[in-house]
């Protein structure tokens, strides 16, 4: 059975263990606190899931979830991540990360980010446009009217068909937008950001997102 490490257990990565947990993963989490901080939220997702310390998280994935505010993604454990998909959540705050000169001039992406400081990994952005509570009440069965789309971004093509098979499962189209440097179109304050959208709309809206210009705040 496929083990997931969540690195991470705010209210996207709390949502995604109940996700995950309910279709069947294992789920080591884990957040910046401590393993006996998340007696609850253990208790509520039953014995498929179990919390651990980041590294322990990142030892024991099959798979791996990055989702902690950006400024801390310095601090994700490199080498127990080596060689797996890592999928990345995260979004720039500068209100809350401070200031990326390179994220603000345009000249980086956020999971181009954590890419370089993962370079053994297979780093995927997904599940960053979708409201953490949306994810386990928006999904629908495939071809569905209307079925919700989201996102993947990856260098890796494995690593985008996992997270297309992953977001089917949880009742989501997908929209492929690699590679990860095209990820921007996802981030915040684009169009196609914590939309509700099909997925000819999600396409429209990714065609229309802009690049940041040198010195704009996003």
């Amino acid at each position: 059975m496929t083990t997931i490490g969540i690195i991470g257990a705010g209210n996207i990565g709390s949502q995604l263990a109940r996700a995950f947990t309910g279709i069947g993963y294992e789920v080591v989490i884990a957040n910046s606190r401590g393993p006996e901080t998340l007696a609850e939220l253990v208790a509520e997702l039953g014995p498929s899931a179990r919390a651990a310390t980041p590294v322990e998280a990142a030892q024991l994935a099959d798979v791996a979830v990055v989702t902690v505010p950006l400024r801390a993604y310095p601090d994700v454990p490199v080498e127990p991540l080596d060689g797996k998909i890592v999928l990345d959540t995260n979004n720039y705050y500068w209100e809350r990360d401070g200031h990326i000169p390179r994220l603000d001039a345009g000249e980086a992406t956020v999971s181009g980010l954590l890419q370089e400081h993962l370079p053994g990994s297979k780093v995927v952005k997904a599940f960053n446009h979708i409201m953490a509570a949306e994810i386990t009440t928006t999904g629908l069965p495939a071809g569905t009217p209307g079925r919700r789309a989201l996102a993947v971004s990856s260098d890796f093509p494995e690593a985008a068909a996992f997270v297309t098979e992953l977001y089917d499962r949880l009742g989501f189209d997908a929209v492929d937008v690699s590679p990860l440097s095209e990820s921007w179109r996802v981030e915040r304050d684009r169009p196609a950001y914590v939309v509700r959208q099909d997925r000819e709309q999600l396409i429209a809206n990714l065609a229309a997102g802009f690049r940041v210009r040198p010195g704009d705040q996003v």
